[in-house]
């Protein structure tokens, strides 16, 4: 068994596989970590390996004790990677958006890939047919957008998402929520148009927190998989192991 682990910026999320199957999948907080991975080594007493991906942070006791329960693997930048990287700055470029790129070449080869990520930030990666990963596009996602109007306004409140079917907000929260939601909408299928307009093959996977309240407003034909990343580290462990053998 396998245990895939995305420590992003809010949350940990992990999954255990057999073999190409999700069997369980768990979210949780920094604070909870050692509690849950303590949990799921009980309950999976046959995971031998782990991989991890990480833009956040989780605390060394949670990092020895996955150690000393399985043969963890950290993605790096120094790990070899199924694609050829084309980022001016590959040094910069975040682990999550690698894994994401690498678990496109996978799951749909020889296809070009617009990979886009609604977590804490929204991330547009881009992996061609041969590929070759040449970049994208970072911007502020869902919650991020509803802070910063609160945070850097003396009298707009904080509110959360929720699902609208207005343009026009006829209230300050309801003007608020559809420039959230609706111009967070437009932003996805305006940068989804333009590579159409370059790519005309081209195959589009929305995933991350906010991928499933996303999909349903797109007017574009999305591949929608929450779990891509978790499926990601997956399919690159297995890559991993075979450039081992």
């Amino acid at each position: 068994m396998l245990l895939t682990i995305d420590i992003g910026n809010t949350r940990i999320k992990c999954a255990v596989f057999e073999q190409n199957t999700l069997l369980e999948k768990i979210i949780f907080n920094e604070k909870e970590a050692l509690f849950f991975f303590k949990k799921i080594f009980k309950k999976f007493n046959k995971i031998t390996f782990s991989i991890s991906s990480s833009v956040g942070k989780l605390e060394k006791e949670c990092f020895d004790y996955i150690e000393k329960h399985s043969k963890l693997i950290i993605v790096s930048h120094q790990l070899q990677f199924p694609f050829e990287n084309l980022y001016e700055t590959p040094a910069t470029l975040g682990i999550d958006r690698m894994v994401l790129a690498a678990g496109a070449s996978f799951a749909f080869p020889n296809k070009n890939c617009l990979i886009i990520d609604a977590g804490t930030c929204i991330t547009y990666d881009f992996i061609d047919a041969n590929k070759k990963y040449h970049g994208g596009a970072i911007s502020p996602g869902v919650n991020l957008r509803y802070k910063a109007l609160h945070n850097y306004t003396a009298k707009l409140p904080l509110l959360k998402k929720e699902e609208i079917d207005y343009f026009i907000g006829n209230t300050t929260n309801k003007a608020i929520h559809s420039g959230v939601i609706n111009g967070l909408t437009y932003e996805i299928e305006g940068f989804i148009s333009q590579y159409f307009h370059k790519y005309q093959h081209l195959t589009i996977i929305l995933t991350g927190g906010d991928a499933d309240f996303l999909a349903k407003r797109l007017k574009s034909t999305i591949f929608a998989n929450s779990n891509f990343l978790l499926e990601s580290l997956n399919f690159l462990f297995n890559y991993v192991q075979t450039q081992n053998d």
